[in-house]
């Protein structure tokens, strides 16, 4: 499986590169929502792990974005925020899944259930 992690704490990038990819996967990081549009183009993933609050462009705005120009994009959202206006919006962005950072375990197996 093929993963871009876009999330503007590098650590958190690690974490989530450490608990969710096997020694086969193939992971590339964005530090921000503005620069997911041109990493997804160049590596092609099979899923695109979002944070919502990052500096520059929000994961809403980037998940928006990706999907204007990739439709087929899979979104998953990675976030410590889990109102129901953040699902909202994730929804309505386009993103498929949703999870909260203080679960990320959740992450691999959901992921793999929708290959």
């Amino acid at each position: 499986m093929k993963l871009l992690i876009v999330d503007d704490n590098p650590l958190m990038r690690h974490t989530i590169r450490t608990i969710v990819s096997r020694y086969q996967d193939v992971v590339e990081e964005c530090s921000d929502g503005s620069t997911v549009v041109s990493a997804y183009q160049k590596f092609t993933p099979d899923w695109v792990l979002m944070d919502i609050k990052m500096g520059q462009m929000s994961g809403i705005q980037a998940t928006m974005a990706l999907k204007a120009q990739f439709p087929f994009a899979r979104v998953a959202i990675v976030t410590q925020h889990g109102d129901q206006e953040f699902r909202d919006a994730a929804k309505a962005a386009g993103a498929e899944k949703y999870f909260l950072k203080d679960n990320l375990t959740s992450i691999r197996e959901n992921l793999e259930e929708t290959k």
